[in-house]
């Protein structure tokens, strides 16, 4: 995310990453089931889960704005500078400039307006981005709030605020709270959209992930194949989204021990974003750790050590060493030097990451608990 994008990149990698951290910027974990064994390896289930109004699901940038008086093109131009910078995983420079536009919104438009509705979810999505939870959910809230009074329950951009608001709560382990989000926001797309929209893909995709958070496996497999399937027919076989489906779809096999059916799916997602991104994308990161942690599982552990530690260094890069990211990262390296009997090195992985997640998620939080149980359960080295 530090190298120069073109454009094109840049649109993509926004249209990709404007997602709660659930998301997929380069997580190595956004599930949060109970640990498997003693070092349960965790995937990111590349949620697409969260996208900016600047951003239509469906591919193009194109800012959706209302019809407005010509200063507020200020606020538009602040926003999609944001938008720009934050693609490039510039949070710090990102920041200031969606608080100025969205302060020019309320005082040009009022607090009620749905521009300033859409100001308000592009601020949250940067701040949940950057694990600061606590800080994005009210923004988060708030826009449904303005969005539901200003354009009626059933308008897309209700359908959105949902989506986000879900992947918001769904990141801090909010199960039970995301789930009937995620499944207003797939019913307003599907009446008003149809069944083979972009978008529709997106929430299938979205409520799948919850699913499978909770173990529900026969009721995510179908709502990930359907998504797949729009979104091989919308974009060809090559698109980042395909390659997200591709992702999750592996994911969800995996748990189920289909490991021959995952891993052809697991290098497709991993060829199509190294063509389409970089070998050093943080997206590029969440596939190394899922192939990684698809070969630990059958125990090719000298092929899955150096694609972790990849995924790794990518992730400590873009998104700095106190992301939850780079916690659960260190968590399955750690898990997979214990596998081989090396608690030695194991050891300060498991505590460096268990300090991130303490810090920045909270000791309840059900990805602080996984590595807690992982570094707690770990077999004691003989003298």
């Amino acid at each position: 995310m530090k190298r120069a994008l073109s454009i094109i990149r840049i649109c993509l990698f926004a249209f990709i990453t404007m997602s709660v951290f659930n998301p997929d910027p380069g997580l190595c974990a956004s599930s949060h089931r109970k640990a498997k064994k003693n070092h349960s390896v965790r995937k990111a289930k590349s949620l697409s889960s969260a996208h900016s109004r600047v951003v239509k699901r469906h591919g193009k940038q194109k800012t959706r704005e209302l019809s407005i008086a010509p200063p507020q093109d200020d606020a538009l131009s602040l926003n999609n500078q944001a938008l720009l910078l934050y693609a490039q995983g510039k949070y710090a420079e990102a920041e200031p400039l969606y608080r100025r536009s969205l302060a020019i919104r309320k005082k040009q438009l009022g607090t009620e307006h749905p521009l300033v509705a859409t100001s308000l979810n592009n601020l949250a999505l940067l701040l949940d981005a950057q694990a600061r939870y606590a800080e994005a959910e009210p923004l988060s809230r708030r826009a449904l709030v303005i969005d539901e009074k200003a354009l009626g329950t059933g308008h897309l951009d209700v359908a959105t605020d949902l989506n986000n608001l879900a992947a918001l709560l769904q990141a801090q382990g909010k199960y039970a709270e995301a789930e009937p989000l995620y499944r207003r926001s797939l019913a307003i797309r599907e009446k008003q959209l149809g069944s083979d929209h972009s978008d529709v893909a997106q929430s299938l995709n979205n409520l799948a992930a919850l699913l499978q958070d909770q173990g529900k496996y026969t009721e995510a497999e179908p709502l990930y194949r359907s998504s797949l399937a729009i979104r091989e027919k919308l974009f060809g076989n090559e698109h980042p989204l395909v390659a997200i489906s591709l992702n999750n779809l592996a994911e969800l096999l995996q748990a189920q021990g289909k490991y021959a059916e995952a891993e052809p799916l697991y290098r497709r997602s991993l060829a199509i974003r190294e063509k389409i991104f970089s070998s050093n994308h943080p997206l590029v990161a969440t596939s190394l750790n899922n192939l990684a942690g698809l070969l630990q599982a059958q125990g090719k552990y000298a092929e899955a050590e150096p694609l972790y530690r990849h995924s790794l260094a990518i992730n400590k890069k873009v998104l700095g060493v106190n992301h939850p990211s780079v916690a659960m990262c260190l968590n399955n390296l750690a898990g997979l030097l214990q596998a081989q009997g090396k608690y030695a090195q194991a050891e300060p992985l498991y505590r460096r990451a268990l300090a991130i997640d303490e810090k920045i998620l909270g000791k309840d939080h059900p990805q602080t608990i996984n590595i807690r149980n992982n570094f707690n359960t770990r077999p004691m080295k003989l003298n």
